[in-house]
């Protein structure tokens, strides 16, 4: 993400205000609304070897004002992609008989339209209840035990932190469902589901990636040092190479892919050495 744009998005996420200077004019609107926005990983697919850090290459001030989060793996499964397969291929088929048809649109058809309005004019806002506040104060205290829980044992920090704005996406959630069913007051079973959508999706994404230095074999822990040896006789200080061919040369050796993959993140972690060119050169820094 740029600077600039990064800068626009903090505004308008941060305060709900677009500051406007154009023309000679200076004014601020309002921006509330919803914001859903989709990003690619630096190295154009997700990668299981590498760590969330890597993977989500996004300022944590960022990451940590949206309410949901969720990482959509293109996973390779003949049933999955059968069904995705037979939804596209449906939704082309309809379409130009959908243009075709002259039919008359019936009231009920704009039925979600109309029950937003009848929420917005016709109900308050609603609140949570003591039970539902105790459980969602609970809750978050134990989700930040773990997080720390899980830094102390890895010895780094979660991609995406759990702080006051994480709780507030809660609330929010919760005071959502509860729209939904348009109720006055967010439940204990509110806050429940509310949590059970952050957990498989924010938590999900922070936990997501490996830890390099954890589950390793005495065997692996091996090989990837014998990797990392090979890399900085192939790498001198200061010069770059290409990934795809660093590994095909290590492999070519004998090496396992994975194992030379880990040995480089485990470099970078290091910091003696830096991706390049959107992660297709490596250039040797110690």
């Amino acid at each position: 993400m740029r600077s600039e744009d990064r800068v626009a998005i903090h505004e308008a996420m941060e305060q709900q205000t677009i500051s406007i200077a154009k023309a000679g004019i200076t004014t601020v609107l309002n921006s509330r609304t919803s914001v859903l926005a989709a990003a690619n990983p630096p190295s154009g697919r997700y990668d299981d070897l590498k760590t969330a850090q890597d993977n989500i290459d996004l300022q944590t001030t960022i990451l940590s004002r949206f309410d949901l989060i969720f990482i959509v793996k293109d996973i390779r499964m003949y049933s999955q992609d059968k069904i995705i397969a037979s939804h596209i291929i449906k939704v082309h088929a309809s379409a130009g008989a959908a243009l075709g048809d002259n039919r008359v649109v019936s009231k009920e058809e704009n039925w979600l339209k109309r029950y937003i309005q009848y929420w917005s004019y016709r109900m308050s806002p609603p609140r949570l209840s003591e039970p539902a506040s105790k459980k969602l104060q609970d809750n978050y205290v134990k989700i930040r035990q773990d997080m720390r829980q899980q830094a102390n044992e890895t010895g780094e920090a979660a991609a995406i932190p759990i702080t006051v704005r994480q709780l507030e996406a809660i609330v929010r959630l919760s005071e959502a469902l509860a729209k939904m069913k348009l109720c006055h007051v967010a439940t204990e079973d509110n806050v429940k589901e509310a949590i059970r959508l952050f957990t498989v999706s924010t938590m999900d994404a922070a936990k997501s990636g490996i830890n390099q230095q954890v589950n390793l074999t005495a065997e692996m822990a091996n090989e990837i040092k014998q990797a990392e040896t090979q890399i900085r006789r192939r790498v001198g200080i200061g010069n770059h190479i290409s990934e795809r061919k660093l590994i095909d040369e290590l492999t070519r050796m004998g090496m396992n892919e994975s194992i030379v993959r880990r040995a480089l993140i485990i470099m970078h972690q290091r910091d003696e050495v830096e991706y390049k060119r959107e992660r297709r050169l490596i250039l040797r820094k110690a």
